[in-house]
């Protein structure tokens, strides 16, 4: 196998083990720009971003550098699709169904209610059809698609008051991730507002909002958000496992050497697997710290959840009688679920619910 095959198809261990390095050093310095969707503080998202160009370096000798920007440095939280499509950026990290109002089809690539855990997510891109069906739908934006990281199942949200019935949810201004999600809220007569997460705050504590969601308690906890909504609830049933994205403007990716090709496959992964773990790691400690703090920690009601899915259900069936794209993925989607909840009943599932019942 000759050294820029053996590039190509290595994971980092292997491209460090061969000692490539002088060949990589070899090459013209290149300088990429990436513009993140999350402010510096989220350690575990943006935090993505800094060990994605951390380990591009370092794989690359130096000759390849990527500066990260948090939301607002360059551009807007949500400006980075635009960025790419014109060619303004070489990469962003972002989640897809910020952008929703562009296509309802980019919240397959995040997340979608009733939809995939973290694990399935992976196993529906890298080994389905997922990552091949999205970055075909992408590429008319220009770029294609890496994870960045999953946060697993995350939690319903902070509330100002109780939900105890569908009813009170009625009127409610909260904050969620849009898309497909909102517009199944919308059925349940929730008003939807997208913003990014370092305005919420102020706007639960204005009660401009009366509740809103973002990932769990490792950065719910930073943010705040318990001084402002008492009633934390789960689970997040419209994100079974959001999945953070790499977008990769895919024009200055084919300029690349296949080895620097190589090298950003690599540090995608490596981020990814770094984000996702750092949530398993952290959110049970943050969880038991905001309970200590007087959080009141609830689930929703079985009414709610049949509400939401019957919600979710209808507003699917709606996209797909407009869209042949939106109803081709959602059903590829679907089936391969179907699949990975048959294997889950045997395994996962059953040992977690044991599990449960014993101390440990």
């Amino acid at each position: 196998m000759d050294r820029r095959s053996l590039i190509k198809n290595a994971g980092i261990a292997g491209v460090l083990a061969a000692g490539i390095a002088p060949a990589v050093h070899a090459q013209a310095a290149v300088r990429w720009r990436l513009a993140s969707s999350f402010p510096r503080s989220l350690d575990t998202i943006f935090g993505s971003a800094e060990m994605f160009a951390k380990t591009v370096k370092a794989l690359s000798g130096g000759k390849f550098e990527v500066t990260v920007h948090p939301a607002g440095e360059l551009m807007p939280a949500f400006g980075v699709v635009d960025a790419l499509q014109g060619d303004n950026i070489e990469m962003a990290q972002s989640a897809s169904y910020y952008f929703t109002g562009k296509d309802p089809i980019f919240a397959f690539s995040c997340a979608v209610p009733f939809g995939l855990t973290a694990r399935q997510n992976t196993a529906w891109k890298e080994y389905g059809n997922g990552r091949k069906l999205l970055d075909a739908f992408f590429a008319q934006y220009n770029f294609k698609t890496a994870s960045a990281g999953n946060t697993g199942t995350q939690m319903g949200g902070w509330y100002r008051k109780e939900i105890k019935t569908v009813a009170d949810l009625k009127g409610l201004k909260m904050r969620m991730g849009g898309g497909v999600f909102g517009e199944s809220m919308a059925k349940l007569g929730v008003i939807s507002q997208n913003m990014p997460a370092g305005d919420v705050y102020q706007a639960l504590e204005k009660g401009t909002l009366d509740a809103a969601e973002f990932v769990g308690p490792y950065d719910d906890q930073k943010l705040g958000f318990n001084k402002v909504a008492p009633y934390y609830y789960y689970p997040g049933w419209w994100e079974g496992g959001a999945d953070l994205e790499f977008f990769i403007n895919v024009k200055a990716f084919n300029k690349l050497s296949d080895e620097n090709k190589a090298i950003v496959d690599a540090a995608t992964k490596v981020a990814a697997t770094d984000m996702t773990a750092k949530y398993d790691a952290y959110n049970p400690i943050a969880l038991k710290k905001l309970v200590a703090d007087k959080t009141q920690l609830k689930a929703f009601p079985k009414a709610v959840m049949d509400a939401g899915y019957t919600s979710a259900m209808e507003v699917f069936a709606e996209h797909e009688a407009k869209s042949a794209d939106f109803k081709k993925i959602h059903q590829d989607m679907r089936a391969f679920q179907r699949d990975q909840i048959l294997w889950n009943r045997f395994s996962e599932y059953p040992f977690n619910q044991y599990m449960n019942g014993v101390k440990i």
